[in-house]
């Protein structure tokens, strides 16, 4: 934990039936996200152990430890360029809004939108649903994280809109125009994917000198193939 900064996005791979289906739906690793608001969460946090704001299906938007993610693989995303204010408000708009309810119907919505079934032109098929409940006091893990950082107007995976440039000193130029693409419409594997997120990786951010590491020895598993062994190389 001593590698993540307020504001992370921790990525986890879970292995309930409904995490099952959002890495299915998504075709990704990733099927939960969680928000790192620090050891003391600004000091708003019921329980002062707790350091994560997640959305979770039966008790809602709520504060767990990092006790919560053992044992499953994760992976730290970190938004690049952010100031310490524009932190803190990131963390702050998830803190608020504790204690609000799980959106199952974005959910389902997203599962008509990712697998589409009538033969309807891919431009077409947001206007046939409405993502949501409609209910602000109601998210999922996703897209609470995503309307976090859309307070601050830091992109996710914005809608990216290319026009010829406005000045006519130029006619060759284009303009991208970023638009927000709705917060319902984001999933987990968005905040790896997005080109303005960095993957931390704790093991490199340690100092990781690959002359350190202790090979077995090759006379070793030559002996161990001979004896029928897998040859395997090893760790000590």
């Amino acid at each position: 934990m001593r590698y993540l900064e307020p504001a992370d996005v921790l990525l986890v791979e879970g292995n309930s039936q409904i995490a099952t289906a959002i890495k299915y739906l998504t075709q990704s690793t990733w099927s939960h996200a969680a928000l790192f608001v620090g050891t003391h969460g600004n000091g708003r946090l019921h329980d002062p152990t707790h350091c994560f704001i997640e959305a979770d299906l039966l008790q809602g938007i709520r504060s767990v430890g990092i006790e919560a993610f053992a044992g499953r693989p994760t992976r730290i995303c970190r938004a690049v360029g952010l100031s310490e204010e524009e932190r803190q408000a990131v963390i702050g708009f998830a803190i608020d809004r504790l204690g609000h309810r799980y959106d199952l119907k974005n959910v389902i919505d997203l599962a008509r939108y990712l697998l589409p079934t009538p033969p309807v032109p891919t431009r077409f098929r947001r206007r046939m649903i409405a993502f949501g409940s409609g209910d602000p006091t109601r998210a999922i893990c996703s897209t609470l994280i995503a309307q976090a950082f859309q307070s601050v107007h830091y992109p996710v995976l914005p809608c990216i809109e290319y026009r010829a440039a406005a000045t006519g000193e130029c006619p060759d130029c284009i303009d991208e125009i970023m638009h927000i693409r709705h917060h319902s419409l984001f999933v987990p594997r968005d905040f790896d994917v997005s080109p303005y997120f960095r993957v931390v990786k704790p093991t490199i951010e340690s100092g990781f000198d690959f002359r350190a590491l202790k090979w077995a020895e090759a006379a070793n598993d030559v002996g161990a193939s001979q004896r029928g062994g897998n040859s395997r190389v090893g760790f000590a």
